[in-house]
């Protein structure tokens, strides 16, 4: 018998936190897709393009990366001027690697679940449901 999803907590958290692990045990710098629109995100807003913005994740671009069940948290420099950056999980769109394009889509909340981030590099990613 299936029980209701809603008593579970969102997968958005884990499954990022997995594909992360996986790009960098694969060797590949992990980027990712974010929505610049959501509540008590700090990104560099003047790097943003189309409402969204993307960011290298990878242990030398993003220092005291932190992935929580509620946000991404790290250090980066952007044109050399330091930075704190604070993402909610929610505005995550994509994780992927740079050098393949291998990651996960996700559904834009509140957004068209028809209408996905551009493809990155050569198209090998899934449309999820978190």
């Amino acid at each position: 018998m299936k029980m209701p999803d809603t008593d579970m907590t969102s997968s958005k958290p884990y499954l990022i936190r997995a594909l992360y692990e996986w790009i960098v045990d694969n060797n590949k710098i992990p980027y990712i897709v974010v929505s610049v629109n959501a509540d008590n995100i700090k990104v560099p807003l003047q790097y943003a393009e189309n409402g969204r913005i993307v960011l290298n994740i990878s242990q030398t671009a993003a220092a005291k990366l932190q992935i929580d069940n509620d946000y991404i948290t790290f250090s980066a420099r952007f044109s050399g001027t330091p930075m704190n950056i604070v993402i909610p999980i929610s505005a995550v769109l994509a994780i992927y690697a740079k050098e393949t394009g291998a990651g996960m889509v996700f559904e834009e909340e509140g957004g068209d679940s028809g209408n996905p981030p551009p493809p990155f590099g050569k198209p090998n990613i899934k449309l999820v449901k978190s």
